[in-house]
């Protein structure tokens, strides 16, 4: 649960500016050589960095899922059951937790580092952009990790941008964020700038959905996801919440999901953004499933969604740092590591990273560059 609490289920609503192909399902099969192929809508021009928007004053209509209501909270109140157990817990020593030095890259070279949770190091085109960055012990509300971080903040190259997914706490740390540079270029979902600027950021720049921009020649695209946003009693839904999708000059591309419960909006991106070379996608954080579905993907969803994108290779997250549910600690690894075996993937293309691992995603000369 991402620091304030998972929404109920429901149906789906398509806000105004999603993909407009009509009555796409929750959560579509893949398509049959038979179906009749949608048209797919051309990638947005690069907006201007840092420029100054007018957003409406909420989100809500993006939600494809309601907020809980008082059944569903009396029920949680009832059953309250939010941690594993002793039995759950037992595993914490085994989580695998391996930190090494940064890979060396070069421009034409990608590597992503598993900083834990939603937090990576990732470098492309030459850039080291941080995901989602939590280097704190703890968040608020949540127990300290069980993991330490896996890159210390002074082993990190100088960082050229970050990107949120979203401002839960679990994504959104301040005390992290006061470490860097107020000239970091930062990207952030529609709403969320003024998060920043009341912090003295001075290269914020907010995207809606299938919404881009560029720094150096790597292009950030944001794209939907399946969650909400909430910081405050008062700020529920006040900011969008999304995925990121880097592509590098040499037409590489990491998608890196956020937070997101499964849905139609993996396929979405997946024909919006062909040839994604690596999700990093989460897996953990599901477990009660009728608390949760709406908004956490578990192992096989996961695997579903990394099918629905067409990534070639997917590498596993937001597991195995910060105990935020009630599945037993390992389950998430063990499971996706069979999900992925049942879905025929060549087991080399599941990077299950330890705490601190890496993988470099090597651009051979003659490959396709952007579509």
């Amino acid at each position: 649960m991402s620091a304030t609490g998972p929404t109920a289920p429901a149906a789906e609503t398509r806000p105004a500016s999603a993909d407009p192909a009509p009555g796409a399902p929750p959560a579509p099969s893949p398509p049959t050589p038979s179906a009749p192929s949608l048209p797919v809508p051309p990638l947005s021009d690069p907006r201007p960095p840092g420029e100054t928007r007018v957003w409406p004053r909420a989100f809500h209509d993006r939600l494809t899922a309601p907020l809980p209501g008082l059944k569903a909270l009396a029920r949680f109140a009832r059953e309250g059951a939010v941690r594993p157990g002793r039995e759950g817990l037992a595993d914490v020593p085994r989580l695998p937790f391996a930190p090494a030095p940064l890979p060396r890259v070069d421009v034409d070279t990608v590597a992503v580092t598993w900083v834990g949770h939603a937090s990576w190091v990732v470098r492309v085109g030459g850039l080291t952009v941080l995901t989602d960055p939590v280097w704190s012990r703890r968040i608020l509300g949540t127990p300290a990790r069980v993991t330490p971080v896996g890159v210390p903040w002074a082993d990190l190259p100088t960082v050229d941008a970050v990107v949120i997914s979203h401002n839960h706490y679990d994504h959104l740390d301040a005390p992290t964020l006061r470490r860097l540079p107020r000239d970091t270029a930062v990207f952030v979902p529609a709403g969320l700038g003024r998060w920043f600027r009341r912090r003295r950021f001075t290269r914020v720049t907010e995207l809606d959905w299938w919404e881009a921009a560029e720094l150096s020649g790597v292009r950030f695209d944001f794209v939907p996801a399946h969650h909400w946003s909430k910081r405050s009693l008062v700020d529920t839904c006040r900011s969008l919440w999304g995925g990121w999708v880097l592509t590098a000059p040499t037409g590489q591309r990491v998608y890196f999901a956020g937070d997101t419960g499964y849905g139609h909006w993996f396929s979405h991106i997946g024909r919006r953004h062909p040839g994604i070379d690596l999700a990093l996608l989460p897996i953990g954080a599901y477990d009660p499933r009728w608390w949760l579905r709406d908004v956490h993907c578990d192992p096989e969803e996961a695997v579903r969604a990394a099918l629905d994108l067409g990534a070639r290779r997917m590498a596993p997250m937001h597991w195995g740092t910060f105990v935020l549910s009630a599945e037993p600690v390992l389950e998430p690894l063990t499971r996706v590591r069979a999900a992925w075996t049942a879905a025929g993937r060549d087991r080399a293309d599941l990077w299950d990273l330890p705490v601190g691992g890496s993988r470099v995603l090597e651009w051979e000369p003659g490959e396709p560059g952007p579509a």
